[in-house]
Order: C-alpha cells, then structure tokens, then sequence
C-alpha cells in the first residue's frame, strides 16, 4: 500500500499521511524502510524529502529524463540572490535579505518565490514589529534533490565547482584550505 501511495502522488508524502490512509495498525514507517532497500540500486529509488517521502528516478539515470524537463520560466538575478539568502539564512526577514544584498527586496521578487511555492512564511520574528521570516519548502527542497538545507553546498564545494570566484576578497588574509578548515566559527551550513 505504501509503495502504491508513494507511486501514484505527485508531492512526497509524509509517514502521519501514509498511516491516516493505511488500515489501523500498520506501520508505514517500517514499509518505507523496507522498500529503500528493495529500490536501492534500481531505476527509482524511495527517498526521504524533509520530513516526507517519494519515489524519484535514480541519480545516475537522470540524463534520460532530460527530454521530458521543460523550463517554463527563468528566475530573475534578483529573485535568485533572494533565494539563495534565505536559503542559507533561514529564517530570514525582508530587512535581513535587504541588508545581505545591499538593496531593496521588490514584493514581486518574494510573491514569485511564494508562487513557485520555493518559499513559504515562517513564525514571526519576537522583535518590534513582530517582522514576518521566510524559509525554503519542501517543494524547494524536492526540485533540488535535497533531504534538508543542510545539505546545501557548502564554500568549498561552490569553488570547487567555478560558482564562486577562488580569491580572496580586497583587504582580506588569504589562508590555505588547510588553515581555512581550522579557522573556529563557521556556520554550520558551510561545514564540508
């Protein structure tokens, strides 16, 4: 039954939603187990997407599905900078992207992020003016093949793969990745 439910939906469903269309006294949770490890090495896998599940294609057979992808639209600079803030520094409010990007945040760059349903509201900040936050939704998550945004790429990796310019920035030390790794207080999300 949760192989059938994970095949048929289009969103990954969570282990609370597997056991409510389940008969009484099943445990979904121990299915799941059970089919990652029939699906391991085959054509699809059953993967974990937050806290929900679904059954995508193999990594390794991606390229077939290729022709089937179709971009509908491209994100602006704007909305990809504000993506890619909020992202890494969730949750974050519009004064916190603003003051990241060093200019304003259009309603319609956030109202795009939202229709895309890449982001979502988050509780609302216990500071004056209880100010909105915004994390990244499971949706996001999916598209990019991540379990969670802690698995987001880290400095090295984004150098590693020519994202990132190598150099140092004007007026700062450069270190060796060596001295870099010990360096004491970087954020977990930038942890190799």
């Amino acid at each position: 039954m949760v192989e059938a439910i994970l095949f048929a939906s289009t969103d990954p469903v969570t282990v609370a939603d597997l056991a409510a269309r389940m008969p009484h006294g099943s445990d979904p949770a121990e299915a799941l187990v059970y089919l990652r490890k029939r699906y391991e090495g085959r054509g699809v896998r059953v993967v974990k997407v937050g806290d929900a599940w679904a059954m995508r294609t193999a990594p390794d057979l991606g390229f077939l599905m290729q022709k089937e992808t179709v971009e509908t639209r491209k994100l602006s600079r704007a909305a990809i900078e504000t993506l890619a803030i909020i992202a890494y520094h969730q949750p974050a409010t519009r004064a916190e992207i603003e003051e990241i990007r060093g200019v304003a945040v259009s309603r319609g760059t956030v109202d795009q992020l939202l229709e895309m349903e890449w982001i979502r509201f988050g509780r609302r900040r216990m500071t004056p003016g209880r100010p909105v936050t915004y994390v990244v939704t499971q949706q996001f998550l999916d598209h990019f093949g991540l379990e969670s945004a802690r698995d987001l790429p880290g400095l090295k990796e984004l150098r590693a793969a020519g994202l990132l310019d190598s150099r140092p920035l004007p007026g700062t030390v450069s270190l060796s990745d060596e001295e870099a790794e010990d360096q004491a207080g970087q954020s977990e999300l930038f942890e190799d």
